[in-house]
């Protein structure tokens, strides 16, 4: 654990891991490298400064930009334009550059320092078509999936990564899926240590959630803010199913992953918070309304959303009998951290959550 790399290291995923590994090891080298693109990634540096850790203001996308880091041990890929949106409006350069020709930037120079890497991939390189077409049932609150079951990988439980790749998926899901897939070739052929996580909703404090990436943040800042909401698509009935994962819970997972890196090199693996830690919109909107005391108007809109997808939870059980790795926290114990941290940077979260 000499020295840890963080790309996309002031984003809410890098940043938090960046915090919990130099508390873990508080001689390491943990280095934060970000472009500072996205609002309110710029909040993330006095809190990573005043705990050691180094930021290095670099774009995965430039090559020369990793030159000033020098040695490291390990890379975190926590670099990405994350947003399903991206791209759809026939712009995709900057998801493209960034999720698939940064990323190979990112493997050439762990090549060339011996480099371990954990690559934070996404529950979206499922194709959305496909999942929609997987059987459910519908209860007071939700949707579930059924065991019996058509398509491969799927059951109550959720997702394996034994479901088909097959379909449309989003370009943010595509340009992850390309780099999982020569991430493959690097190990095979170049020596990589690599580790894929494909994960479910990454969620927990200091995450600028927007109306399309972040919406656990979102739901709760809008009812703190008693600002409305809209329920879309599925009929506008706010069924639509996610899991959580809290972001401590992936560094455990990540941190596991590390020390044990020769034994699970090339492993792809589904990482998630699973059933135990999955909600509907209308149980998240409950939640919410419990913690902040404030009911909102939520509008009904029925029609679907391009590569919005009904019901996905993760299927946790191939990475959870291969380690002693489990998630610890509840959809509540979740919204319970998220409503205080917004309650205690009330002013300083205004201006980018409201």
């Amino acid at each position: 654990m000499h020295c840890i790399l963080i790309t996309g290291g002031c984003g809410f995923a890098g940043s938090n891991l960046a915090l919990y590994f130099k508390a873990a090891y508080p001689e390491a080298r943990i280095i934060a490298f970000d472009n500072l693109k996205r609002r309110g990634s710029e909040l993330s540096l006095a809190r990573l400064k005043a705990a050691g850790i180094e930021f290095i203001h670099g774009d995965i996308r430039n090559k020369e930009d990793f030159e000033e880091v020098g040695k490291v041990n390990f890379i975190i890929e926590a670099a990405a334009e994350p947003s399903v949106l991206a791209g759809i409006d026939g712009t995709p350069d900057y998801v493209v550059n960034t999720n698939l020709l940064g990323t190979i930037n990112c493997l050439n120079y762990a090549v060339k320092q011996k480099a371990g890497i954990i690559f934070l991939s996404t529950s979206r390189v499922y194709p959305f078509g496909l999942l929609d077409e997987a059987a459910y049932t519908e209860s007071d609150t939700r949707f579930h999936f059924s065991d019996q079951q058509t398509i491969k990988g799927v059951s109550s439980k959720g997702i394996t990564t034994e479901f088909p790749l097959h379909g449309a998926r989003s370009l943010y899901g595509a340009t992850k899926l390309a780099s999982e897939l020569l991430i493959t070739e690097y190990v095979e052929f170049l020596g990589l240590n690599a580790v894929i996580n494909r994960c479910g909703v990454l969620t927990g404090p200091w995450q600028m959630g927007k109306v399309d990436q972040g919406v656990i943040v979102l739901w709760m800042a809008r009812h703190f803010w008693k600002r409305n909401l809209t329920y879309n698509g599925y009929g506008g009935m706010g069924k639509q199913v996610r899991d959580m994962l809290h972001i401590h819970d992936l560094f455990r997972l990540i941190d596991w992953q590390m020390q044990h890196i020769d034994a699970v090199n090339g492993q792809i693996n589904n990482v998630g918070g699973g059933i135990d830690c999955s909600v509907s919109l209308k149980e998240l909107t409950a939640i919410c309304e419990d913690l902040t005391g404030n009911s909102i108007t939520i509008t009904p809109v029925p029609e679907n959303r391009k590569a919005d997808v009904r019901l996905y939870v993760t299927d946790n059980t191939g990475i959870m009998d291969s380690t002693s790795w489990q998630p610890l926290y509840t959809p509540e114990k979740i919204m319970q951290e998220i409503y205080v941290w917004i309650r205690d940077h009330e002013e300083q979260l205004k201006p980018i959550l409201y």
